[in-house]
């Protein structure tokens, strides 16, 4: 699980006029997201599950209103709303170098794990 689709949505949320621990909180919701919740139930009981989804999102609503009050109190809160949400473009930098370094290699321990057996598990 991860924030990377939520985090511009928050930042589009922030320039609209949402608290800070609004946005804090939208933020943390994605650890309650339903395929998560079937597999608390899957794995535990119902019971479990519901009560993991509790705690969840009582966590998440208390760290919101928390960095809330306390970011207002220490006037940590920006006062302007100018979040920019880019677009996303592909560039030729160090990462896409080490990008294609990395799946080579993962095709390389592929190919020796699928020719010398490695994909079968021991009896």
């Amino acid at each position: 699980m991860c924030s990377v689709g939520n985090v511009p949505l928050a930042a589009v949320l922030w320039n609209s006029g949402i608290s800070f621990g609004g946005v804090v909180a939208f933020i943390y919701v994605d650890l309650i997201v339903l395929p998560v919740l079937n597999i608390y139930r899957k794995y535990c009981t119902t019971g479990i599950a519901w009560l993991l989804t509790w705690r969840q999102f009582f966590a998440m609503a208390s760290a919101g209103m928390i960095v809330e009050f306390v970011f207002k109190a220490l006037g940590w809160v920006p006062a302007e709303r100018t979040a920019v949400v880019t677009e996303a473009h592909v560039t030729m930098n160090y990462t896409t170098i080490l990008n294609l370094v990395f799946l080579g290699l993962a095709g390389v321990l592929v190919w020796r794990a699928g020719s010398t057996d490695g994909f079968v598990c021991p009896p």
